[in-house]
């Protein structure tokens, strides 16, 4: 059905765009997804845009909503801009989504640069195009040709050179960036291998299709995502000559698919092995630190945002590393680090299109950012909960559709969130991928799980081993309560520091060592071989060197392991085995 054409750029028309430019990418995503060959053969392009793009529009959504609840009236342009960039800025997903981020970032510091106005006309969205195109470009490291880069550089040309309404401007902008898409096979070998035209690039021609019909009414034409005929096939040998003459070529086709398998057979150059992307508060010099930091660890590095919020991207073979200069620059959170599978290629150099999806991974939910790092390294693809913020479903699900495999073993690591995982299982499952939750209720049960894991076993003799190593490693906790309240140890008041195990209080004290200790006793009175101990940030530094002591002297053939979590909420973890 046609929308009803907005005049000129309002809040109203912001929360147009991003819904069909919601539903534009959700229509697109697994065609994106297909031809996702650059920078890392992952196939996910589709699905991080589409979640960047679910973010912003559910930003602008709650900002209409609270003026409703207020009798506000409609809100101003800048406030819809201005919720649209926090939001997919917050929800950025991947290389692509960063830059989309970006992007929007870009168009709503013209579209709000003066909280009086209303609405902006044609030369403000040329303005904010321009504006977009360029803050993108200089977000990234290493800007490369031939990407959604040069997409949106060139729709800003293609608008600035056109005089008109917002409708013309969006059209002309869309055409722009449509005919530099499909010359994006002759700007990167890796697009003219494969047959395809950019991934993010085409995603980005999706949001600008959206663009053009919330200011006209009218859906443009079908993108092609095959390359032209100077560098591909398509489907029963027709070229592809030009923007105007591709109108029904939306999915990758045999021959294109072909093209995609000879390629998998390409040299093997290698790469970073994790896609490492957080939040991080920080100031701009900081900031400036990092990008040069990262820089040197790896690459397809993207800082985007500002005002002290930033989401920082990158691929690096030391995720930790990734992470602790994250650290040293601000507060890093919501951290999200992906171990590329078996099958997956990182093409700086010789690129190749994705292999097959790995047979099997772990998918984990970790409280901290230290444990993040350790799963990561362990080969898990994991989903930071902060405390107070448990992941969703849909979070856990794009989890498991992000790890790339036939097999997926999810690890929730928190008793709270068995039916959350469930949930995630079963979808995942709809959607063809063989899951099996083990009900993990802490984040040492899962260490313990993972430590067993062996890819190379039958799946069900894999689960048992996991399930088995998991159920025998008994965990605790050491707190801080945060108000008075009854526990099957007695009244605690605000501010004791707690001990459970097994997720009751055993033991309620004023020392953090103190109560560690007595919690660890407890726990190995009735036997273990292995301590392991995670350290949150805010635990004592002498408590780990207090307890491994106290396990020497006391308890023989006991051997302990120590870790870092990071802003884990618990001061400590503790398992035993």
């Amino acid at each position: 059905m046609a929308q009803v054409p907005q005049t000129f750029f309002d809040a109203l028309a912001v929360r147009t765009w991003c819904g069909l430019a919601l539903r534009a990418l959700g229509r697109a995503r697994e065609e994106i997804d297909a031809i996702n060959v650059y920078p890392v053969a992952d196939g996910d392009t589709g699905t991080n845009l589409y979640l960047t793009a679910e973010s912003a529009a559910a930003a602008v959504e709650a900002v209409f909503d609270a003026h409703d609840a207020h009798d506000l009236g409609k809100p101003a342009l800048a406030d819809a801009a201005r919720a649209m960039a926090h939001g997919a800025l917050i929800g950025a997903r991947g290389n692509s989504g960063t830059i989309l981020a970006q992007l929007l970032r870009g168009m709503a510091q013209v579209l709000a640069a003066d909280s009086e106005t209303a609405h902006t006309d044609g030369e403000g969205l040329r303005l904010a195009l321009r504006h977009a195109a360029d803050s993108a470009r200089e977000a990234v490291a290493h800007p490369v040709e031939g990407t959604v880069l040069t997409v949106a550089s060139a729709a800003a040309d293609a608008a600035g050179q056109t005089e008109g309404d917002c409708g013309t401007v969006a059209r002309a902008a869309y055409d722009g960036a449509r005919a530099a898409l499909a010359a994006t096979p002759g700007q990167l070998a890796v697009l003219e291998r494969a047959g395809v035209v950019d991934a993010g690039g085409r995603g980005l021609v999706a949001v600008l299709a959206a663009l053009v019909e919330t200011f006209t009414g009218e859906t443009p034409r079908a993108v092609p995502v095959a390359a032209d005929t100077a560098h591909a096939r398509v489907a029963g040998g027709t070229a592809v000559t030009s923007p105007e003459t591709a109108t029904e070529v939306s999915l990758v086709t045999p021959d294109v698919s072909a093209t995609l398998e000879e390629c998998a057979d390409a040299p093997d150059t290698g790469g970073p092995a994790f896609e490492v992307i957080y939040l991080l508060e920080a100031d701009d010099t900081a900031v400036t630190r990092l990008r040069e930091r990262l820089d040197g660890l790896g690459d397809s590095l993207v800082v985007v945002g500002g005002d002290g919020l930033w989401n920082v991207h990158v691929h690096v073979d030391d995720a930790g590393a990734a992470v602790e200069a994250g650290v040293e620059a601000g507060r890093p959170y919501r951290i999200r680090i992906t171990h590329f599978g078996v099958g997956d290629v990182h093409t700086t150099g010789a690129e190749r299109p994705p292999r097959e999806r790995a047979q099997r991974a772990v998918v984990a939910v970790v409280p901290g950012e230290g444990l993040a790092v350790l799963y990561a390294e362990a080969g898990a693809t994991t989903v930071l909960a902060r405390p107070g913020e448990p992941p969703a479903s849909g979070e856990l699900v794009q989890a498991v559709r992000r790890a790339h495999a036939r097999e997926v073993v999810l690890l929730p690591n928190d008793a709270d969130l068995r039916h959350t995982a469930a949930a995630a299982a079963e979808q995942a499952r709809a959607e063809g991928i063989r899951v099996a939750l083990i009900p993990t209720r802490s984040a040492v049960q899962g260490i313990a799980a993972l430590a067993v894991h062996e890819p190379e076993r039958r799946f069900d003799e894999d689960v048992v081993q996991m399930t088995s190593a998991a159920g025998a490693t008994r965990h605790a906790e050491v707190v801080v309560a945060e108000r008075q309240s009854w526990t099957m140890a007695g009244i605690c008041q605000a501010g004791d520091v707690l001990g459970l195990i097994d997720g009751d209080v055993a033991v309620i004290g004023s020392d953090v060592t103190a109560t560690a200790e007595g919690v660890l006793d407890r726990m190995l009175s009735a036997g273990g071989e292995l301590v392991t101990l995670v350290l949150g940030d805010e635990a004592p530094e002498a408590v780990a060197d207090h307890l491994e002591a106290r396990v020497r002297e006391s308890y023989l053939a006991v051997d302990t392991v120590v870790y870092r979590g990071g802003r884990q909420g618990a001061l400590l973890l503790i398992g035993v085995e």
